[in-house]
């Protein structure tokens, strides 16, 4: 079944909320963790996010304006990552709750972002919508997987690993 061209809109703008939110959720995050690599991994979110909600605002004018899908391209985190200064280890380790505590709402809402994706895809008729909302949950899946690995390894061993 087609989505009617304002159910669309209805959705692109909650979904645009939605990344809006995770934007700023990674900005406050890297703003206060204590350690370099969470930082980096936070503000790299903050901008995989941002990149998001661009994409869905372009969406949502060229739906809204002419009726069009347009393409997107994706989004990949920065291999170089930003040059943060290292903190101490004493107040890396006073931050770690606090950092499970991101990482671990940060991964409950990727994984609810990524199945309003899928279902977004289900809803969808055009090809090219599809293929958005398959990007766009893919790079979620990516973002719980990374988000993960790091609550894993501060978990067990207390230490961030990003760009390891």
């Amino acid at each position: 079944m087609k989505p009617k061209k304002s159910s669309a809109l209805d959705a692109i703008k909650a979904a645009m909320e939605t990344e809006m939110d995770a934007h700023n959720f990674y900005s406050r995050a890297a703003q206060k963790t204590e350690n370099s690599k969470g930082k980096d991994m936070f503000f790299q979110l903050a901008d995989f996010e941002m990149n998001h909600f661009r994409h869905l605002k372009a969406l949502y004018y060229s739906l809204k304006a002419e009726g069009k899908w347009i393409t997107y391209h994706g989004t990949t985190f920065s291999i170089e990552g930003k040059k943060i200064k290292a903190l101490s280890v004493k107040k890396e380790v006073e931050s770690q709750a606090n950092d499970l505590d991101a990482l671990s709402i940060a991964i409950k809402e990727e994984r609810k972002t990524r199945k309003y994706y899928l279902e977004m895809v289900q809803k969808t008729a055009n090809s090219l919508g599809k293929d958005i909302f398959k990007k766009l949950a893919r790079e979620e899946e990516l973002h719980e997987r990374v988000l993960n690995d790091q609550f894993y390894s501060l978990t067990n061993n207390g230490l961030w690993t990003w760009g390891d």
